[in-house]
């Protein structure tokens, strides 16, 4: 029997390589599978997911609904249409509410900032309605509002029946429905707000000058190294649920878990996701606080030159042995022109992968500098005359 060597050899190789590439893609790939009805990783900065498991699955939110309704805070807050130093007199209905609450009595009245922690910290329903109502009179209303900011956001497999994930008592209605996808989303969205981190890393509060404990039902946050959030959710239907969040070294991440079998499962599920983030990425340092990134000349200036220098420390996040597709643009504006006091802007340091922007700083002047006198540009404009003539004949 004849036997072709040449292309049993060819053939060999081929396969070899076909193994390596498998091998390699399998390497990639996390080891481990999770229970989870559905589950989410993504890096905050850039929005990449990490890991899915069936993203886009309509479940029921539980309490995870929540944030979306202190997204609509927040943004009240930054509009300036609340305070939150505003005093909240509750009302019969919201103080009705059942499941996880903080026993509101009705004519209560609260600041709005104590009944964010009650949402954040112990995810108070009680809460949830009264801060609805002081924002658009109704709970109506201020869902009407959350299903607008949802279709905002783009988040098509998102419904909101109510501002707090309570199933409805009548089971023919149809009650929250969210994905793990859209609630990364949301989740990327109230992370702009540094307030909504400080409230949902806090472990223990307290409430009517101590009578009140706030326990927080997210044990991430004392068990995960870098855990300062999000919302946790649970429901017959929903199962046990988290939207959880971890920074460690400049690097943030979002994890998102529904339908989960039990607490537990739900906390440690979520812990593999994140763990798994900040094992595949690492922190790259750009620019540092006050390096100096450019001279600058500042033609009408008493001094001519500066320097253009980084107001603030500039990290990204990047796939390890992926740093060399990270690349810095520096845009410097053309007319910079005196009187400039220290810290002006006066550019733009810009990172990008590919044509993804991931993070930009702001370049800054190092120095003040003063309006030149009439003397001052009259010899310079001479200096330059006399250098022009000299390079003409030489």
């Amino acid at each position: 029997m004849y036997l072709n060597f040449k292309w049993l050899k060819s053939s060999l190789v081929t396969i070899l390589l076909i193994l390596l590439l498998v091998i390699s893609v399998e390497a990639e790939q996390p080891s481990f599978e999770l229970t989870a009805k559905s589950a989410l990783l993504m890096e905050y900065e850039t929005g990449e997911i990490l890991y899915e498991k069936n993203p886009h699955l309509e479940l029921p939110p539980a309490s995870m609904t929540k944030i979306m309704t202190m997204l609509l805070v927040m943004e009240a807050l930054e509009e300036g249409r609340v305070s939150l130093e505003d005093k909240i007199v509750v009302s019969d209905f919201a103080a009705s509410m059942g499941g996880s609450q903080i026993w509101l009595e009705p004519g209560e009245e609260m600041t709005l900032e104590e009944m964010m922690k009650a949402i954040a910290i112990v995810s108070a329903n009680d809460a949830s309605v009264a801060v609805a109502e002081y924002l658009y009179g109704s709970e109506e209303a201020f869902v009407e509002r959350m299903n607008e900011r949802a279709k905002e956001l783009g988040l098509k497999n998102t419904y909101f029946y109510n501002t707090n994930g309570l199933p409805p008592d009548d089971l023919s209605v149809q009650g929250n429905y969210t994905s793990a996808y859209d609630l990364a989303i949301m989740a990327r969205e109230i992370l702009k707000y540094p307030k909504v981190l400080e409230w949902t890393s806090t472990w223990i509060d307290y409430l009517r000058d101590g009578e009140s404990v706030l326990n927080n039902t997210n044990r991430l946050v004392r068990h995960y190294q870098g855990a300062d959030g999000l919302k946790t959710g649970h429901t017959e239907a929903a199962k046990w649920c988290v939207t959880s969040t971890a920074e460690r070294d400049g690097l943030r991440f979002i994890a998102v878990i529904m339908g989960a079998d039990s607490s537990k499962i739900r906390f440690n599920e979520a812990a593999q996701l994140l763990t798994y983030g900040f094992g595949s990425y690492r922190s790259l340092p750009i620019a540092e606080q006050g390096e100096i990134i450019r001279e600058i000349r500042v033609n009408n200036g008493r001094e001519e030159l500066a320097n253009g220098i980084i107001k603030e420390k500039l990290i990204v996040p990047v796939k390890k042995g992926e740093e060399d597709k990270i690349k810095k643009v520096v845009s410097i504006d053309k007319k910079i022109r005196a009187p400039l006091k220290r810290g002006d802007k006066i550019g733009e340091l810009k990172v990008f992968k590919g044509n993804l922007l991931l993070k930009k700083a702001d370049i800054v002047i190092d120095r003040d500098v003063e309006k030149a006198s009439i003397f001052q540009m009259i010899y310079r404009i001479i200096k330059q005359l006399i250098k022009s003539l000299i390079n003409i004949f030489s």
